[in-house]
């Protein structure tokens, strides 16, 4: 009824009979969770699972949609207060770079809970934990060890020198969501402690971008991951930053119509929090690591199209990935702006999207020095 190539409601149906409940766990956890539930008493745990966890291994494996739904369908979410020894687990588990052996023991069975969204992965089955031990040592990277122990550090120079060192923003995420990061320290739901670390870190590739020399040519990246398309223009001048997210006519927010959201921010940075949520600083983050890493600055607008096969949410992780991806490629090079246009209308199906880029209005209207001399 819904139009979707597969139903949510049924995969959660199909989900739960494979799944037996359970009093206890005995196996991996490769990161914790901590819910929003009854802020700030929240309540958190470890994610217990014998799979990896950091959607980016999920990237590399080539899961597909149904893939990750299978391993998060059997994924149990362990419950218990912020402040108790269970918080003790969850930081030795968020420390480890690769997953600890825990021993669980349930105060019931287990409940089946899948729910999809669009910033966090989904999860399975939940249960309130009366009892955890980890059976594990933690290997915790050096540049962790640094960050976590420097308490006069703050939290978003923390998140960026990991970022540097090599550490996963998945793993970055998870240090900071058990409160190990900072100078005041606190438990930060998941949710919240995921699009903090993409804005922290695109905040500060964004100042190390300023000082980079401007890209001379138009540039087109693309790529697709889990039916979202990101076509991303790059032009020159110094870093500005547009996202237009259009979910198209019978995917899952499309409706029969489509549906377009736009945000974006100005030469200062970005005022407030983005109304596209997540996924406007997940796309970021992947279009200022490109200019870091090339030495270059731009005014980029960022693309994401959204097709009905992308008929269960995953996170915003998705979008980074899908970004990610985009960037990696080798980009369709331009002498003007019309011929990147045209080259990303072509990608897209469609030249509605431009009616919607207060960035493209921008750029082709306002003069620069080159247009005087």
């Amino acid at each position: 009824m819904c139009g979707l190539p597969r139903c949510p409601v049924m995969s959660r149906f199909h989900a739960s009979i494979r799944v037996k409940a359970s009093d206890s766990y005995m196996g991996g956890a490769p990161s914790v969770f901590v819910g929003t539930h009854a802020y700030p008493k929240m309540a958190g745990g470890p994610l217990l699972i014998g799979e990896s966890d950091n959607p980016e291994v999920w990237v590399e494996k080539a899961y597909s949609i149904d893939d990750i739904v299978s391993v998060r369908s059997r994924t149990i979410r362990g419950n218990t207060a912020a402040t108790s020894r269970g918080a003790d687990a969850m930081q030795e588990i968020a420390l480890s770079a690769v997953p600890l052996d825990v021993e669980v023991a349930f105060t019931r069975p287990v409940a089946f809970d899948l729910r999809f969204d669009g910033t966090i992965a989904p999860v399975g089955l939940s249960g309130d934990m009366r009892k955890i031990d980890v059976l594990d040592n933690a290997r915790t990277p050096r540049p962790v060890e640094k960050a976590v122990g420097d308490t006069d550090l703050k939290a978003a120079d923390a998140v960026w020198d990991l970022y540097q060192d090599g550490v996963g923003v998945h793993q970055v995420s998870q240090l900071l969501s058990a409160g190990l990061l900072g100078r005041q320290r606190k438990v930060v739901p998941t949710r919240w402690s995921i699009t903090a670390v993409d804005d922290m870190l695109g905040k500060a590739g964004r100042a190390a971008v300023s000082r980079n020399t401007a890209l001379d040519e138009y540039l087109v990246f693309t790529a697709t991951l889990h039916g979202n398309t990101i076509v991303c223009i790059l032009t020159p001048g110094d870093f500005r930053y547009e996202m237009i997210e259009h979910w198209q006519a019978g995917s899952m927010w499309g409706g029969t119509t489509g549906a377009v959201m736009t945000d974006g921010e100005s030469r200062k940075g970005k005022s407030g929090y983005s109304p596209i949520a997540g996924a406007y600083y997940s796309a970021r983050l992947a279009v200022l690591d490109y200019l870091r890493t090339t030495g270059r600055s731009a005014r980029a607008i960022v693309i994401r199209s959204v097709a009905g096969s992308y008929w269960a949410p995953l996170g915003t992780w998705v979008i980074r990935e899908a970004a990610r991806r985009a960037m990696a490629q080798p980009p369709a090079a331009f002498e003007d702006l019309a011929g990147a246009q045209g080259y990303a209308t072509a990608i897209l199906g469609t030249e509605a999207w431009a009616g919607h880029s207060t960035l493209l209005r921008e750029i082709t209207t306002q003069k620069n020095l080159f247009d005087f001399v």
